[in-house]
């Protein structure tokens, strides 16, 4: 067979029927049913994340006229200073002259206004207004202004004071420092507000919008959980880790959310009335997602569903089932066997008379019935890699060639010993016609429950259930 239809073949899956079972089969195979609902759903997102300083809430603090730094009363990086309290003081003899500019324009105001003469009383006044201008332009307080025009003396050191409440985050003003007005003196920062930086997967982050809740939660204060909203999910991936930031707003009054702090993030999406299945009872082959419909009696339907997003233990089913519908949980992958042995059965024409004269090829069609025989090596299996050995015999005691061979081992969870369910499967390659040969690792001793599955052509031609004792312990 080319490779082009080689991979044709693989894509083409053996149909599936309703199946009819015996209280017998049911019990046997352990089949357990649930229900089709409508719930509420809120889709939960898990993500790690930095705390980071709310960049709107920080300011800086500069002076609009070059000087010298006097005083500094602000003195350490982290301390916290309120609006209005003195950070330092500045000598600026450009500040000083223009101050006496604006004295003497007063005093030329006051001695001019009453002259005849024609725009000088207006000159002085708008002598006035421009020295006066200047001033605040260079951001001096009204207050100076005012205490400028009440003692008529210019001030040699100007306060300056804080213009926001906030922690020091960068402090460059020291004294006899000179500054000019491209000097950052200060960063301020209002930690009441913080940023929570949260790395969300990006298979994950078409699920949140604006104004999404979310929970978070620090080591360094158990039992406690702070409340954040999605504010931007900014427009970049981190090529390394393939994570999306997500960034939150969260509310800290009293600063305990601290810029840098490692932190755990629960994002929250409501997704409204949504119908679903558990996952357990949704069997996907691959092309294709199934789920089995009981109709009661034993007879059981496989449905194709179009599934949407998993959210905890539920499948939204977007197309497929509706609300009530009684359904299989468990089970699925036996029943997905049994629905295509019955299809392969349903389809098999018996030959003409006088046909059965000609020897067949056992390799031309699909096999209704094939014996398996199954043999691990070492024998008995053991904890750890081992050889599985499949033989397959047609109805007719021939071999049978070009099948694919799939063993699943699967051992419970076992809770009161801390252990989950195991579950692998081992692909068998054929070694001669009618052997197939696959290596496969056990994770424990114990019994395992095997279940071998033989295709061929698309078609399930066999299955086969035992068990194995492993040797070699949990």
């Amino acid at each position: 067979m080319s490779k082009d239809a080689s991979m044709s073949a693989a894509k083409i899956e053996a149909p599936l029927v309703p199946v009819q079972l015996t209280n017998e089969q049911m019990n046997s195979i352990g089949i357990k049913t649930g229900t089709v609902e409508y719930k509420l759903l809120s889709d939960e997102i898990r993500a790690t994340g930095t705390v980071d300083v709310d960049e709107r809430l920080q300011s800086s603090v500069q002076v609009r006229f070059s000087g010298y730094i006097r005083k500094v009363f602000a003195n350490a990086t982290y301390q916290y200073v309120r609006k209005g309290d003195p950070l330092f003081t500045i000598y600026s003899p450009d500040l000083v002259a223009t101050q006496e500019e604006y004295l003497l324009a007063r005093r030329n105001q006051t001695v001019l206004k009453g002259s005849s003469i024609d725009g000088v009383a207006t000159g002085a006044s708008s002598l006035t207004t421009a020295a006066e201008q200047r001033l605040r332009q260079w951001d001096i307080p009204n207050s100076e202004i005012v205490k400028l025009q009440e003692t008529g003396k210019a001030v040699t050191e100007l306060t300056i004071n804080s213009p926001a409440s906030g922690y020091i985050l960068e402090r460059v003003a020291l004294p006899n420092m000179y500054v000019e007005p491209a000097t950052k003196l200060y960063t301020l920062a209002d930690f009441s507000r913080v940023w929570v930086n949260a790395q969300v997967f990006q298979n994950d982050v078409g699920r949140l919008k604006r104004g999404d809740s979310s929970s978070i939660t620090v080591d360094a204060y158990p039992g406690r959980t702070f409340q954040g909203r999605v504010e931007e999910v900014l427009p970049q991936v981190d090529m390394t880790t393939r994570t999306v930031k997500v960034r939150l707003s969260v509310n800290n009054p009293a600063v305990t959310l601290k810029p840098g702090m490692f932190v755990n993030v629960d994002l929250k999406s409501a997704l409204g009335r949504q119908l679903v299945v558990p996952t357990s009872a949704v069997f996907q082959t691959g092309l294709r997602q199934v789920v089995f419909v009981d109709h009661g009696s034993g007879s059981i339907e496989p449905k194709d569903v179009s599934l949407g997003a998993r959210v905890g233990d539920d499948f939204i089913i977007l197309k497929g089932l509706s609300a009530h519908q009684q359904i299989v949980t468990s089970a699925n992958f036996l029943l997905d066997s049994e629905s295509q042995l019955q299809a392969a059965a349903s389809s098999y024409t018996p030959p003409a008379p006088g046909a059965g004269q000609q020897t067949p090829n056992p390799s031309a069609a699909p096999q209704a019935v094939v014996a398996i025989d199954f043999t691990t090596d070492p024998n008995p299996a053991h904890k750890g890699s081992n050889v599985f050995h499949v033989k397959l015999t047609g109805a007719n005691g021939q071999r049978v060639a070009g099948a694919q061979v799939a063993v699943t081992f699967f051992m419970a969870a076992m809770p009161a010993m801390g252990m989950g369910a195991m579950n692998t499967t081992t692909h068998l390659i054929q070694t001669s016609p009618g052997l197939y040969d696959g290596t496969g690792v056990l994770e424990s001793g114990g019994t395992w429950q095997v279940t071998v599955i033989v295709k061929q052509n698309g078609q399930t031609i066999g299955t086969k259930q035992l068990r194995v004792n492993a040797e070699g312990g949990m």
